[in-house]
């Protein structure tokens, strides 16, 4: 894993998360891990807590679920909707497992299909 690389481990068996990622590798490189078959000992991770959330790892940090998202826009270069996340706190960390826990819903479905566009 290079200095300045951004590694997301994330659901490689979830829709909505494979367009999500698509979304944000059209303006920021990753190093996108499917934690299916990854090695996450390397990361300190579980496949427990791999099944739950989205984690980002840059420079020696890691984040997961709602923040790992507001990291991965920032970086993308979506400051305002980064900063709207972070500034919501609890209630964008009850939105991300809103939309976890329910990704087979008619409206993650929907978010899924508008990312893919």
């Amino acid at each position: 894993m290079g200095v300045n690389e951004v590694t997301v481990i994330y659901d490689g068996q979830c829709e909505f998360c494979k367009n999500a990622l698509s979304w944000v590798d059209k303006k920021l490189v990753t190093n996108a891990i499917d934690f299916h078959t990854a090695d996450l000992t390397i990361y300190k991770l579980s496949k427990e807590q791999c099944s739950r959330e989205v984690f980002v790892v840059y420079q020696e940090n890691t984040w997961s679920g709602a923040a790992a998202v507001a990291f991965l826009l920032k970086a993308r270069g979506n400051r305002v909707s980064s900063a709207f996340i972070t500034a919501l706190g609890p209630i964008s960390r009850i939105g991300y497992r809103w939309v976890a826990n329910n990704r087979n819903s008619l409206t993650v479905k929907i978010l899924s299909r508008l990312l893919a566009q």
